[in-house]
């Protein structure tokens, strides 16, 4: 139980950095490719933040099996969480004004919409590679 919290923790952390990187990259990539391809780029930017924190920080351990397989898996993993977060950061660009003028609020909300499946998601790939 102790361990369960423990990575939960870790993977809220994880989660919270890699906001930061969503929205860094965002607000760098936005002006060439607009809020929905930056939006894209950010996306993919973050998730392999996190896939390298929770790998070696929350889920850390011997593994087995190719890194390369590994981080396949776990972005087609994330890519349910991550059609649940674009979802939500598209439809608040849709319906608020202050989100398309401030498309990190619709970021932050959308992480936090899809970071529970995204957490049972990648403890179960995570946990699955320990040898």
């Amino acid at each position: 139980m102790l361990q369960r919290f423990r990575s939960l923790i870790l993977f809220c952390i994880s989660g919270g950095l890699a906001l930061f990187v969503d929205i860094g990259v965002l607000y760098v990539s936005r002006p060439w490719l607009g809020s929905y391809g930056g939006r894209v780029l950010s996306f993919l930017a973050a998730a392999t933040f996190t896939w390298l924190f929770n790998r070696n920080i929350t889920f850390k351990g011997p593994k087995e099996g190719s890194v390369l397989k590994e981080y396949l898996t776990y972005l087609s993993s994330m890519a349910v969480g991550g059609a649940i977060n674009y979802g939500t950061y598209a439809a608040c660009i849709q319906a608020f004004e202050m989100v398309r003028h401030q498309p990190e609020w619709g970021v932050a909300i959308g992480s936090v919409v899809a970071m529970g499946f995204n957490f049972m998601s990648a403890r179960r790939i995570m946990k699955g590679t320990k040898a």
